[in-house]
């Protein structure tokens, strides 16, 4: 099959593009990556965002972290109340930073999932007061500038959840009251079907207030009254798939098409890069994986090689040409120009079963082997001789090249450039000659999470947060107090107050998971004696995280502030499978730090000891709730502090 297409600006210009980039949070999905010791970490960062290396991206949206659980953990809240603000807690001002160092030009989003609970006022509902929303929302901005020199460029409103109009145009008048006038607003980050486009043609206020229309998972597909509102449309959350040869499909198919059926001028990854623990849920749905900072292991996912295809080859600001779409055997063009003589082609050729994303549902079609001519017209035409080619196989092939340099292309006196277009592949055409596929020596080879693991919570990290530990309720927190006399002036200690306005349905009661999800064994001291929770927990074998946490099973050892102590299968605490009143011998101070080793046996024999002295013992019957294996886990037995100290694993 052989086919030929115009690529040329004899018609005019299309659409600006607005950049390919990657999602941190929606889930404290870049929890583990600042654990990295050097060189991996900055290894790592380059493959991200450095240009002309890797995955260049040309696009970070963060979580604006509300304490809740938003996917596969919470991330913290700069504002704990109306009084409170702190621009040092969480990760992703650490990670914005790394990011605009490496690349100056890169555009920065902000995007609320959970809100803290003062903002929704006793309420689920983050709309209650919108003044006081929106405040908060440009109190992030303002913080991002003030404390970390971060300007954002984006801010969008509830991921995901049901918008009101009101708010927006509210907001759109705080950022410009707060000089925020450049920061634009995405709207509404969810459905592409959804009515904020109809809204946007019947209400010229809100017009003025929405700069993008983000769509999710929109299966490259914008409606017509989308299209109709004439704004920049974004896919400001896509992919979402396995980081395999399949999942690499996926991304490059979309990636094109996105443009070609929907209009859409950004794509954005959910997520980045996979630094969560891999018995959470949606493991590896990312453009690279970085799980393992104890072993220094990182894997170059194919996802990251097609992403370059693209950005290695163009910058924001380019302009889309009319001449785009479909090809005649399947797969689909783009093309752009810097209009300035520059060109750049990118071709996909996806079969379907070798294409499919993990949403939406993709309908059936056909690719088939083809020659392809591109010809090239208006100002491309006598000015270009060669294009640079830069070619992926992916498919089932048995031999698969990623990101290689095939040389040159030749553009005969016709304007003209011949090549073949196998199945399964993604090829670059350009004038460009700066691309490098990037490398660094192979990383150590992963391990599982090591043991004897300890930590004393003396905050030698910088962060605000332990590392390893994936808060999935509540938040966590290195916590000092110097005027203390009992040996424990560094803790560990469950910060939230007030149940947040939540995105997942989050538990009743705070949690933070570790390690490896066999760890049969953990110590740790606790202390609720002058907190405001009525109870806290030490567990192993938990087996839920993200937003199925509510429903974890394990087994939990609590210390109720009443003085007794219970042994429970689940979180909710209403499984007991063993409890010791207080008016029995517990080994148990109520009013002190004890000390707690909760452990199982190859036999499965439960024990629990506190201070030295057994408290529990349960054996687990081969008919059991209990899971088989977990997370080791703190917590709280609701939305209130606790501090633990001296954790420790020992042995599995």
């Amino acid at each position: 099959l052989s086919s030929s297409y115009k690529i040329g600006d004899v018609n005019g210009l299309g659409r600006t593009f607005d950049g390919i980039g990657g999602l941190s949070g929606g889930g404290a999905t870049s929890r583990l990556l600042m654990n990295y010791a050097e060189p991996y970490r900055s290894q790592i960062l380059d493959y991200l965002f450095k240009p002309n290396f890797g995955a260049a991206l040309q696009i970070l949206k963060v979580e604006i972290g509300g304490d809740g659980q938003s996917t596969e953990g919470t991330e913290a809240t700069h504002m704990r109340s109306e009084s409170d603000e702190n621009y040092s807690r969480g990760y992703e001002w650490w990670l914005m930073k790394e990011a605009k160092s490496r690349n100056p030009n890169i555009t920065l989003v902000g995007l609320p999932w959970a809100f803290p609970g003062w903002i929704g006022q006793g309420t689920v509902w983050p709309y209650q007061n919108r003044d006081i929303t929106a405040k908060y929302v440009t109190n992030w901005v303002l913080g991002a500038k003030a404390h970390h020199n971060l300007v954002i460029d984006y801010v969008g409103i509830w991921n995901e959840r049901p918008f009101d109009v009101e708010y927006i145009k509210i907001l759109r008048n705080t950022l410009n009251s707060a000089g925020l006038n450049h920061v634009q607003i995405i709207a509404d980050d969810g459905d592409v079907y959804s009515s904020i486009s109809s809204d946007i043609m019947h209400d010229q206020k809100l017009d003025e207030a929405v700069g993008v229309i983000g769509t999710h998972y929109p299966g490259t597909i914008s409606s017509k009254t989308t299209k109709e509102t004439g704004k920049p449309i974004w896919a400001s959350e896509d992919y979402s798939t396995y980081s395999d040869v399949i999942g690499a499909g996926c991304w490059a198919r979309i990636l094109n098409q996105n443009l070609v059926n929907g209009n859409m001028t950004a794509t954005i990854a959910w997520n980045l890069i996979t630094s969560y623990y891999d018995d959470l849920p949606y493991n590896r749905c990312s453009i690279m994986t970085a799980n393992s900072p104890w072993s220094g292991n990182y894997i170059l996912n194919d996802p990251l090689w097609v992403t370059s295809h693209t950005t290695q080859f163009t910058q924001p600001g380019w302009k889309y040409l009319q001449t785009v779409g479909h090809l005649t055997g399947g797969g689909s063009y783009v093309a752009l120009t810097d209009q300035k003589g520059n060109l750049t082609i990118v071709i996909e050729t996806m079969s379907h079963d070798q294409s499919v994303c993990i949403r939406p549902p993709l309908p059936e079609y056909s690719v088939q082997d083809q020659n392809a001519t591109f010809i090239l017209e208006g100002s491309f035409k006598g000015k270009v001789s060669k294009l640079n080619m830069w070619f992926t196989q992916l498919g089932q092939s048995s031999k698969r090249d990623v990101f290689v340099h095939k040389g040159q292309v030749a553009v005969d006196k016709n304007g003209q450039a011949l090549i073949h277009l196998p199945i399964d592949c993604v090829i670059t055409l350009s004038t460009i000659t700066s691309a490098i596929k990037g490398s660094y020596p192979t990383p150590p080879a992963s391990t599982v999470f090591p043991i004897p693991y300890s930590d004393n919570f003396n905050n030698p990290t910088g962060f605000s947060e332990p590392f390893n530990f994936a808060d999935q309720a509540g938040s966590y927190e290195f916590y000092h107090n110097a005027s203390s006399k009992d040996g424990h002036e560094s803790t560990f200690r469950q910060v939230v107050k007030q149940r947040p306005v939540t995105w997942c349905s989050d538990p009743d009661q705070t949690i933070t998971v570790i390690g490896n999800y066999q760890w049969k064994t953990i110590s740790v001291s606790v202390s609720i004696k002058s907190e405001s929770t009525y109870g806290a927990f030490v567990a192993i074998r938990v087996d839920k995280g993200g937003c199925d946490a509510r429903e974890a099973n394990g087994l939990y050892f609590w210390l109720m502030k009443n003085g007794s102590i219970m042994l429970t299968s689940d979180l909710t605490a209403t499984s007991v499978l063993k409890q010791c009143y207080f008016y029995w011998k517990c080994f148990y101070n109520e009013l002190d730090w004890n000390n707690v080793t909760l452990s199982v046996n190859q036999h499965n024999q439960v024990s629990a000891y506190l201070n030295g002295k057994l408290a529990l013992e349960y054996t687990i019957p081969d008919k059991s709730d209990v899971p088989n294996n977990g997370f080791v886990a703190l917590g709280t037995a609701n939305y209130g502090t606790a501090q633990f100290d001296d954790f420790s694993i020992k042995e599995n």
